[in-house]
C-alpha cells in the first residue's frame, strides 16, 4: 500500500493536528481537523479570572455592608423610624400648607402634635397601669387560686414523668455552680443603655422636623447624585418608594383599628377591667408579624387572672388568634399586599433576617425595608432577577 503525503503548513496564529485512526472494517479514517486559537483561549481564561474577580469582590462587599448594618443599628434604627414618621406627618404639612402656612411652620406643628399624642398616650399609660396595679390586691385570692392550680397541674406532670423512669435509672444529681454577678455593674450597664437609647430617641422629632421642612431639598438632592441619564430612573424610583410606604402606614393603621375594635368589643363583653384600653394594645400589638399572637394575648390575660375565669381566658386566647389570622391571610393580602408586592416566601426570609440583625425593631422594619428593595431592584437591570425573587 502506497502512502501519500501532502505538505500542509500550519496557520501562524493556530496548532492543526490530525490523527488517523483504523476502524474494524479495516478502512482507514481521518479524525476532523481541531483548531485550538491562542487568542480564543486566553480570552476565555482571562474572563474567568474576571469573573472570580467579581465574585471575591461582591461576597466582600456584602460582608462589609452586613457588617455596617449590624454595627449600626441604633443610628439606622432611628432613622428609619423618623423616615416612617415623617410619612406620617407628611398629610398634615400639606393640609397647612394649602391653607398658605409655610412648609417650616407647619413640619413644626406636625412634630408638635406628634409629642403631645406620645406624651398623652404615655401619660394615659401609666395612669391606668398603675391603677391596674392599685387594684391587683382585690383579685389577688382569685390569682392566688388560679396559680395554685396551674402549679399543681404541673406537679402532677412532674410526677407522672418520674413514674415512667426506669427503676434502676440512677439519678444525675450535678452540682451547678453559678456565679454571682456584682448588682452594681448590672445596675450600671443597664443605665448606660437606658442613656444611650433616651439620647437617640430626643433626635427623632429633630429628624422628623427637618424631614419635612426639607423633603423636596432632599428628594432632588437625592436625584442630582446620580448620573445624567440615570436621575429619571432614580426620581421614578424614590416616588415609587415614598408611595409604598405611605400605603404601608395607612394598611396598618387601618387594620390594626380593624382589630382593636373587635378586641374593645369581646374585652367588654367579658367584663375585663380597662377593656377599651386593652382592645386597643392589643390589636395594634397584633400587627408584629409571627410573634405577634403572643404579645398581644399578654395585657389581656394578666388583666383577666383576678376577674374571669377559665372559659373567659379562653375566649380572649380564641379571640386574639382569630383576628390575627384573619387579618394576616385575609386584611394584609387585600389592603396592604398589592402595595408591596411581596410573595410569603420573601416576607418570611426578610422578617427572619431582619429579626436576626436588629431584633424586635428588625421585625417591624422588615417588611417596609424588603419592599423599598424590591423597587430599587426592578429599576436596576442587573438586580432585577433578584426583584423577580421577591415579587408575586
Amino acid at each position: 500500500m502506497e502512502q501519500t503525503s501532502t505538505e500542509h503548513t500550519p496557520e501562524p496564529e493556530s496548532v492543526l493536528r490530525e490523527r488517523v485512526v483504523e476502524a474494524e472494517d479495516g478502512k482507514v479514517k481521518p479524525l476532523p481537523e481541531v483548531v485550538v486559537n491562542r487568542n480564543t483561549s486566553e480570552e476565555l481564561t482571562r474572563r474567568r479570572a474576571e469573573r472570580l474577580q467579581s465574585l471575591a469582590l461582591m461576597v466582600l462587599a456584602t460582608g462589609a455592608v452586613l457588617t455596617l448594618i449590624y454595627f449600626a443599628k441604633p443610628v439606622l434604627v432611628v432613622l428609619l423610624v423618623s423616615i416612617l414618621l415623617a410619612f406620617i406627618l407628611a398629610p398634615i404639612v400639606e393640609l397647612q400648607e394649602r391653607a398658605r402656612i409655610p412648609r417650616s411652620l407647619g413640619s413644626l406643628v406636625a412634630v408638635v402634635l406628634l409629642v403631645a399624642v406620645l406624651y398623652g398616650v404615655t401619660y394615659v399609660s401609666y395612669n391606668r397601669a398603675v391603677q391596674f396595679v392599685q387594684d391587683l390586691p382585690k383579685y389577688s385570692g382569685q390569682i392566688r387560686k388560679t396559680v395554685l392550680r396551674v402549679r399543681k397541674q404541673a406537679e402532677n406532670i412532674q410526677k407522672t414523668t418520674e413514674t415512667v423512669l426506669a427503676p434502676g435509672q440512677e439519678k444525675n444529681n450535678a452540682v451547678k455552680v453559678q456565679q454571682t454577678s456584682n448588682w452594681t455593674d448590672t445596675l450600671t450597664h443597664t443605665a448606660m443603655n437606658a442613656t444611650e437609647i433616651v439620647l437617640l430617641i430626643g433626635f427623632i422629632p429633630f429628624l422628623v422636623y427637618f424631614m419635612l421642612s426639607w423633603q423636596e431639598h432632599v428628594r432632588s438632592a437625592t436625584v442630582m447624585l446620580f448620573k445624567m441619564e440615570n436621575r429619571n430612573t432614580a426620581y421614578v424610583t424614590l416616588g415609587l418608594i415614598s408611595e409604598m410606604i405611605r400605603g404601608f402606614i395607612v394598611g396598618n393603621v387601618l387594620v390594626g383599628l380593624f382589630i382593636s375594635g373587635v378586641s374593645i368589643a369581646v374585652f367588654g363583653y367579658l367584663h375585663l377591667p380597662y377593656f377599651y384600653f386593652l382592645g386597643l394594645i392589643s390589636g395594634f400589638l397584633s400587627l408584629v408579624p409571627y410573634l405577634g399572637v403572643i404579645v398581644a394575648m399578654v395585657p389581656p390575660i394578666a388583666a383577666g387572672l383576678g376577674t374571669i375565669g377559665s372559659e373567659g381566658l379562653l375566649v380572649i386566647v380564641a379571640t386574639v388568634l382569630v383576628l390575627h389570622l384573619f387579618s394576616l391571610n385575609v386584611l394584609y393580602p387585600k389592603v396592604i399586599g398589592k402595595r408591596l408586592q411581596l410573595n410569603p416566601l420573601a416576607v418570611t426570609v426578610a422578617l427572619l433576617f431582619w429579626g436576626w440583625l436588629w431584633g424586635a425593631m428588625g421585625l417591624i422594619l422588615a417588611v417596609p425595608l424588603t419592599a423599598a428593595m424590591k423597587i430599587i431592584f426592578d429599576h436596576i437591570e442587573e438586580l432585577r432577577p433578584y426583584g423577580n425573587w421577591l415579587g408575586e
